[in-house]
Parts: C-alpha cells; sequence; structure tokens
C-alpha cells in the first residue's frame, strides 16, 4: 500500500539503505534522475547526486547516524548533459532505535521556476496580442475609407502629375493594410494532419539555403526516432521560417546555424503537463540578443534592427501557440537558442 501511494506521488522519493545505497525509487524520481530504476537501484547516493562540491555528502551520513533530518535548498545536481536544482530532504528511518533506511525527499526547483515563467510569458502575449488587434481594427476602418476617397479622387483627376500623388497614397495604405494584417497575426484555422517534423524542417533549410550568403553554414542534428506529430504543416513551416530568418540575419553574411530535434520527457507548458513533447532547437553563433530586449521579443514591434519590422517572432509564437506549444529563447554572445516544443500526443477531437 505504502509503495502504491509513493508511486503516485508527484515528489521524488528515493530510499537507501544505512550504507547509501539505493534500494527504492518511484516513477517521479526516474523523470528527475533521467534513468530507470533498473539501472538506478543499487547505486550510491555519491554516484547518484554529483554536485559541484562534496559537503553534502561530508553532512550526510554523520548527521543522519545522529538520527538528524538534513535539509538542503537550491542544490544543483549535475545529471547526463544537464544541471537540475532541487530541494533535498534526507530523512532516517528507525528500527529498534537503530538507523536502517534513509529516505531522500527531492523537488525540482527550476521546473517550477521555468513553470511561473512560461505562465507569465503567456500571460503578458495574451494581453498583448489583445492591445496590438485593438489597435489594428481601430486604424484599418479609417484606412479603408482613406484609400476608398484616394481612388475616387484618381477618377476624377485628369492631371497626370496629381494622379501620381493619389497613387502613392492608394500604394502606402495598401503596405499599411499588409502591415496591419500582420499585426492581427494568423487568422486561418489550422489544418492538422500527421506530419514528420523533420520534413517541415527540411523545406526550412531548403528556403534559407535558397535565400541565404554562400558564407552561412546551417547544419541539422536530427532525433531520427521522433514520431509523427498532429499539426499543420503550413503553419510550422511559417513559425520556424521566421526563426531561421531571425538567425541568418543575426551572423549577416558569415556564421553557423543549426537546427537540432530531441524528444522531451514530462514537459509543462502553460497548465498543462505532457508526457512526450519534441524540441526543436534552432542555434546560431550570432552576437546574441541585448539583454534590456530579452524579455520583449515575442511582442509585436520590437526589433534589435533598424530595418526591422517585429512582427516574425510574434507571429512565429501565436503559430507554434495555436499547436499548444511554446516558444523559449536564450541568449549569450556567440550562443543564442530558440526552443520550440510541441506536445507529441494531441487530443484531435479539439482540433
Amino acid at each position: 500500500m505504502h509503495k502504491k501511494i509513493l508511486d503516485h506521488l508527484n515528489e521524488a522519493i528515493l530510499l537507501f539503505d544505512k550504507d547509501l545505497r539505493l534500494t527504492y525509487i518511484n516513477p517521479a524520481g526516474e523523470m528527475l534522475l533521467a534513468d530507470s530504476a533498473k539501472h538506478l537501484l543499487g547505486q550510491t547516493a555519491h554516484k547518484l547526486f554529483k554536485t559541484a562540491h562534496n559537503t553534502l555528502f561530508n553532512d550526510l551520513l554523520p548527521r543522519l547516524y545522529l538520527l538528524e533530518p538534513l535539509v538542503d535548498r537550491e542544490l544543483i545536481l549535475e545529471r547526463l548533459s544537464q544541471s537540475i536544482t532541487v530541494n533535498l530532504s534526507a530523512t532516517p528511518l528507525l528500527e529498534d532505535g537503530k538507523l536502517s533506511e534513509i529516505l531522500i525527499e527531492l523537488q525540482q526547483v527550476d521546473r517550477h521556476l521555468r513553470i511561473t515563467k512560461e505562465e507569465q510569458l503567456l500571460a503578458q502575449q495574451n494581453t498583448s496580442r489583445m492591445l496590438v488587434r485593438g489597435l489594428a481594427h481601430e486604424i484599418k476602418n479609417p484606412l479603408g475609407g482613406l484609400r476608398g476617397a484616394a481612388q475616387l479622387l484618381d477618377l476624377e483627376l485628369q492631371d497626370p502629375e496629381l494622379k501620381e500623388y493619389t497613387q502613392i497614397i492608394i500604394a502606402e495604405s495598401d503596405r499599411l493594410q499588409d502591415l496591419m494584417d500582420k499585426m492581427l497575426g494568423p487568422n486561418k484555422p489550422a489544418h492538422k494532419s500527421q506530419l514528420n517534423i523533420h520534413e517541415v524542417l527540411e523545406r526550412v533549410r531548403h528556403l534559407v539555403t535558397v535565400e541565404a550568403a554562400h558564407g552561412i553554414m546551417l547544419y541539422t542534428n536530427y532525433d531520427p526516432s521522433i514520431p509523427e506529430i498532429f499539426a499543420d504543416k503550413n503553419q510550422l513551416i511559417q513559425a520556424i521560417l521566421n526563426i531561421v530568418r531571425n538567425a541568418v540575419q543575426a551572423v549577416q553574411n558569415h556564421g553557423v546555424i543549426t537546427m537540432k530535434t530531441r524528444v522531451q520527457r514530462h514537459m509543462t507548458i502553460g497548465r498543462k503537463r505532457y508526457k512526450l513533447t519534441v524540441k526543436i532547437d534552432i542555434i546560431d553563433n550570432g552576437p546574441g540578443i541585448k539583454p534590456e530586449l530579452m524579455g520583449q521579443i515575442f511582442y509585436p514591434m520590437i526589433t534589435g534592427r533598424a530595418e526591422g519590422t517585429g512582427l516574425g517572432l510574434s507571429i512565429a509564437q501565436s503559430l507554434i501557440n495555436q499547436h499548444n506549444g511554446l516558444i523559449e529563447c536564450e541568449s549569450e554572445p556567440g550562443n543564442t537558442v530558440f526552443s520550440i516544443y510541441l506536445p507529441l500526443e494531441t487530443n484531435h477531437a479539439n482540433t
């Protein structure tokens, strides 16, 4: 009964014998340590919990043998190719008044921080999108009247020089209309079907290869085992193309861009948790994004380039949001990574 309860907890639970060898781990612990119980059982705590310093283990055994619990907050553990931040609680378990086992609870802190950051980002984007759409609608109405008046005036004028002015008004009205349509974002419903994400990426790669300067190197690092996803192919091409084009502009006429795919397990997007998601990384070695822009890059009209419209990333995020996904970004000089997360399990009835 106790094991059944522990197996269903979201918090990682590990049980060690008095020599700090693992005797039990629940599924949440397997997920946290990114390995199966079959491989983890029997390993020592020293091997499982690799940290930047060994003070944890210098304190752990003496205090537990004194039957004192141990708490360590924001402990950074090295697991495979990534670091995770956890709160650790170790409790001695007694048998006949003597230490028999050690119960360790691990709570991943960085995951909760990332979920909070995601929720804030989605809320900000929704608010921004509503404001921009309201503004765009207010501009489109008088803009249509302005263009119509210019067309009527053009029909009445006989002087070619005066007609040139009305044509300028019409052309600029059309340009502003196009800009307003882009600000409003995608307004067509998604037409989803089963597709291979690498077909989408290869289409983007082909388009960018044709457009980009010869000095730009475009590499791929795909996981061929990723199953098909249920998505709108054209919308995904547009979203990823916007991001890759931004990378091309960042590296200018020389540089390296990499498109990478991996499966991400147990990912929370918004308030929903998915067992499997596909993670698409667009990596470039350009100068990076200015720190003051990092919190605003997905807002419409925000750009670090004088000639940019600031709509590409906003549109990409909207398209990915329509697939219940999310785009995140990390940037430093020489390494900018845009990560796209798309759920691999989709309720077709809701699409």
